[in-house]
């Protein structure tokens, strides 16, 4: 079997090169169509390279961009969100390395306007044929095409469940053909074929050269016959992949890292852990509520001062004690929305809280009243997205009642969140409010990518313009 290469992996390089030459083809048009355009309206637009020279070195720039960052597409489960995250970081790098091309070899007289239209136009053309190519891999996966061919050895609850995340979406582009244990398992539902013991499973590989993935979960003590099957795998070209059985103990995700040469399971791993990603985020929260500050809030601030002062007496800002990033404890601001009251640091907001003012009800249907956070955003106490800051009477008692509660304080809270633009906004009548928004929070933490801030900012704004039924 030395020597043979499966039709999957030339089908998942060949949905790499094609999106590859795809975008090669793109970039190259683009910069004649836009650089045509722009000498037709008289734009004093200079290139000191021959047109042949300029598409080599546009190719060489994006080749070395798209090369560094890769694609998702060939991937089995991807979600629409990354697909766009990759272009992102593909078109980021490629403008940093032509620019800096352009700009240091001193090859064209650049345009700033011509860049930015060039980069946008890209950026727009590279997504939508990438999501294009991707609804065309999953259509030909849900055909039968480019599929994996599994088998399974042991029926414990993780390879149930396992088997369940391959088969329950046929664009995954799995068939698993059945499983191996010491007798048949009523867990798989008669669903999946019973193959034989765990003995029998070379002789079936065998016998089957189309299965090229076995997925483990015997248990550890069972280690020579583990090392058994693992040793055909290694020697025949099989794929072997150990599942451990961590369901009685655990029921949330764990992500494998390696502490030197030691294999350690961790429960979270967020991209927010990464240095870069943690600069990034910041930098934009910083650009964004400076560039908020400085031109909207003043305007913003001398209207709602000036009717908050004449409709109710007290001060224009209400600042509370929230829980922050780590339980840290900070000031959290907001326009006053209600009268001077005993149990502000006490009770929620009701939909028809007497507390409230009919200016008030304005500035929470609009969410107005939360645009003084930007402030606590530009202090670095919040961010401009992230689980919303609760009060820390709040804290305190759901941290008792909500499993994994705590987990939303590994990041800085947020003016706007996950849970919020997804139906968990605004007053937590039962239990199982609060249960869904710190779902939604820890699904945030764990898939956290600059795209999906962006995305949220446009739903928060999207539902603002809107009217959310859940601000009051």
């Amino acid at each position: 079997m030395n020597g043979i290469a499966t039709p999957l992996l030339r089908g998942n390089c060949l949905i790499k090169t094609m999106t590859i030459a795809c975008e090669v083809v793109m970039c190259n048009c683009l910069f004649v169509l836009l650089w045509t355009f722009f000498e037709a309206k008289g734009s004093d637009c200079k290139v000191w390279l021959s047109e042949p020279k300029m598409m080599v070195l546009l190719t060489l720039c994006y080749l070395l961009s798209a090369l560094r960052v890769g694609t998702v597409l060939q991937e089995r489960k991807v979600m629409m969100y990354q697909v766009l995250a990759q272009v992102l970081k593909t078109v980021s790098l490629f403008a940093l390395v032509l620019v800096g091309v352009v700009i240091f070899g001193n090859i064209l007289e650049p345009r700033t306007w011509f860049f930015v239209c060039y980069l946008l136009s890209f950026l727009t053309v590279s997504s939508v044929v990438r999501l294009t190519l991707r609804s065309l891999v999953k259509r030909l996966r849900s055909h039968g095409k480019n599929i994996h061919h599994v088998v399974l050895v042991g029926a414990s609850r993780s390879n149930v469940e396992l088997w369940h995340e391959m088969m329950d979406d046929g664009t995954n582009g799995y068939k698993v053909e059945g499983y191996f244990d010491d007798q048949p398992n009523e867990q798989f539902d008669g669903l999946v074929p019973y193959l034989g013991t765990p003995e029998e499973v070379d002789g079936f590989l065998s016998a089957h050269p189309l299965v090229r993935f076995v997925f483990c979960s015997l248990h550890s003590h069972e280690s020579e016959r583990i090392i058994r099957i693992l040793d055909y795998c290694e020697n025949h070209l099989v794929h072997f992949y150990s599942v451990p059985n961590l369901h009685n103990y655990l029921h949330n995700r764990v992500y494998l890292n390696m502490f030197g040469e030691v294999p350690v399971l961790s429960l979270h791993n967020s991209a927010l852990d990464k240095t870069e990603n943690k600069l990034l985020k910041r930098l934009f929260d910083i650009v964004f509520s400076l560039a908020f500050l400085c031109t909207l809030f003043p305007f913003v601030f001398l209207i709602v001062s000036i009717v908050t002062k004449l409709t109710m007496p007290g001060p224009v800002f209400f600042r509370q004690k929230r829980s922050g990033l780590n339980d840290e404890e900070f000031y959290c601001l907001k326009f006053r929305s209600m009268k001077v009251n005993k149990d502000a640091d006490r009770l929620q907001a009701t939909k028809n809280d007497p507390r409230k003012t009919r200016w008030g009800e304005i500035l929470r249907k609009t969410s107005i009243d939360e645009l003084p956070q930007f402030i606590n955003v530009l202090m670095g106490d919040m961010s401009v997205v992230g689980p919303r800051p609760h009060m820390l009477k709040h804290t305190e008692e759901y941290s008792k009642l909500i499993d994994k509660y705590m987990v939303r304080h590994f990041v800085k809270p947020g003016i706007t969140g996950w849970s919020q633009v997804t139906g968990f906004r605004g007053e937590t009548k039962e239990l199982k409010d609060m249960e869904g928004r710190v779902k939604g929070d820890i699904w945030y933490i764990e898939h956290w990518t600059f795209m999906l801030d962006l995305y949220i900012i446009y739903k928060t704004v999207a539902n603002a313009v809107g009217g959310d039924q859940q601000a009051y």
